[in-house]
């Protein structure tokens, strides 16, 4: 592989104009050498996200992982998203910037925990959000992503139990649509989303009472947003629970001027991008998820000069997980996943 000038990223913080070109034009000509897709998800720091070839959620880039024809995926993401990508395209190399960028939400349960729970409720057939690591996936009979977790749920014949894990607060709107009294919930959270309260939600919808409300599914508020549309305090129709591939769509196609967002603000840089013309604010504007700022312009550069943090998965949880996310798609369309 050719050498490319060595170039330095402060710590301090993003460079200017000069340097940011700089860094842009060697990251670009790095990829073009590993043949390499530059995937970032929607909660990436901006300067990642402008410079990759696909951004978006989770599972949507994954499967642009498998379809694509690049031999190796730099994921700029956290890292149960880069094994999802790995699942989806074993042959390929998945490199991931930082392998500390964990997730609060997929570690809230392991594999052995996940087992001790089914043996609670034998028979029963575990639905898990893509938001989990390889090994859980291994142990699931399908998967499901914030938009189609009430399709993946509604596709399970009614007498059958059902284990629906981890997030509690995507799973209470699952429970709360579904009506489904067999429908199991494990008490995870996203540490990010569950920090965006209603009390938060109330105050600023009443500061903006013309404003539309997106709140993702996994928010600790959005049983307030419902609450607020059914006692009247914000219109029905201006409350939107979607995930982060539904908020585009609704941000395309809103004539609202002034938009409340409720989920990690990576997000606004997208939906600013898909509707210039509306003014887009976070609910909380310091929902920012740590692990997701670790994938720093810094460290996609180091990757793409050095091959290093490559993302494995053992061939047998790979060919169990694949089988949980294959059935999910085969249901239907798989939209967002966050």
């Amino acid at each position: 592989m050719a050498a490319t000038a060595a170039l330095k990223w402060t710590p301090a913080g993003y460079p200017g104009s000069e340097l940011d070109r700089a860094w842009h034009q060697e990251v670009r000509e790095l990829a073009r050498q590993r043949d390499a897709v530059l995937l970032a998800h929607n909660y990436q720091v901006s300067e990642i996200q402008d410079i990759a070839d696909h951004v978006g959620d989770s599972l949507a880039l994954s499967r642009i992982a498998a379809d694509c024809a690049a031999r190796t995926i730099v994921f700029c993401g956290v890292h149960f998203m880069a094994e999802t990508a790995k699942i989806l395209a074993p042959g390929k190399t998945v490199l991931i910037p930082d392998t500390r960028a964990g997730c609060s939400l997929a570690d809230s349960i392991d594999a052995e925990q996940l087992r001790d729970w089914k043996g609670e409720h034998p028979g029963a057939v575990v639905v898990s959000y893509v938001n989990t690591t390889a090994d859980v996936k291994a142990e699931t009979d399908i998967c499901c992503t914030s938009s189609n977790a009430i399709e993946v749920v509604n596709s399970i014949p009614a007498d059958r139990e059902v284990l629906f894990l981890p997030d509690q607060f995507l799973g209470a709107h699952v429970q709360r649509v579904t009506g489904r009294t067999n429908l199991h919930v494990w008490a995870g959270e996203c540490h990010v989303h569950a920090g965006i309260n209603g009390s938060q939600l109330a105050a600023k919808a009443a500061a903006a009472p013309d404003a539309e409300l997106y709140i993702h599914p996994e928010c600790g508020c959005a049983t307030s947003a419902l609450y607020l549309a059914g006692e009247g305090a914000v219109p029905a129709e201006r409350v939107r629970i979607l995930s982060t591939g539904g908020m585009l769509d609704a941000a395309r196609a809103t004539g609202a001027r002034e938009v409340l967002v409720a989920t990690e603000i990576g997000m606004l840089h997208q939906l600013r991008r898909a509707a210039p013309g509306v003014d887009f604010r976070a609910v909380n504007d310091r929902a920012s998820c740590r692990y997701m700022k670790m994938i720093t312009p810094a460290a996609l550069l180091r990757s793409l000069r050095d091959g290093v943090d490559e993302v494995t998965v053992p061939a047998d949880i790979a060919e169990r997980a694949r089988g949980a996310v294959q059935r999910m798609i085969a249901i239907g369309r798989p939209g967002g996943d966050e």
